[in-house]
């Protein structure tokens, strides 16, 4: 009979650990997808303000159309990628496109003084810190559940229930590393 009580201790042990650590991916799967969308808002604040900074400088800057129509397209492709790894990869093609646009505007004083610019400026620069913060935030929530996913025994249960490794949110090559200064002064 004592056999018998420890053999239904340990598998009620085992049932409690079992679904603690099926609970444990589940909250760590729900904050990797709670940081994603928080990169999500900021990425849009910043698709949304790109066409009003295109619109204040396109009067002054009529000779850089291409660097304007390299703007708009990686903007296009930065809001229709779907995957991590597409959205880094076309948010690090715009960024250079607005490290470009930093570069051309450096031609026209007026510009730089123009107060609806310099306002535009002020909230591209906000954004752009709070796209590197939401993005450091969800690579740190990723590093959390790919190593809970990856790590004994926990993996187990992962494998059990189809949780797959998530993708880092990186930036891919040397120029687009290089932090996009959008303070045109």
């Amino acid at each position: 009979m004592p056999y018998f009580l420890i053999f239904i201790a340990i598998i009620v042990i085992m049932g409690f650990y079992f679904v603690s650590v099926y609970n444990s991916l589940i909250k760590l799967k729900n904050a990797v997808k709670n940081a994603w969308s928080q990169i999500d808002v900021q990425l849009k604040r910043r698709h949304d303000l790109i066409p009003n900074l295109i619109e204040t400088v396109k009067g002054y800057m009529i000779h850089e159309r291409q660097t304007m129509e390299n703007i708009t397209k990686y903007r296009s492709q930065a809001m229709d990628a779907n995957t991590v790894g597409e959205k880094s990869a076309a948010e690090g093609l715009l960024s250079g496109a607005l490290g470009q646009l930093r570069i051309q505007v450096e031609n026209y004083p007026d510009l730089k003084a123009n107060q609806n610019f310099l306002a535009l400026q002020e909230e591209l620069t906000s954004t752009e810190n709070k796209i590197s913060f939401s993005r450091q935030a969800y690579n740190d929530q990723v590093l959390f559940f790919n190593n809970k996913i990856q790590m004994f025994p926990s993996n187990i249960i992962a494998g059990m229930f189809n949780f797959n490794v998530e993708e880092f949110f990186e930036i891919e090559n040397k120029a687009e590393k290089e932090v996009p200064k959008v303070s045109f002064s």
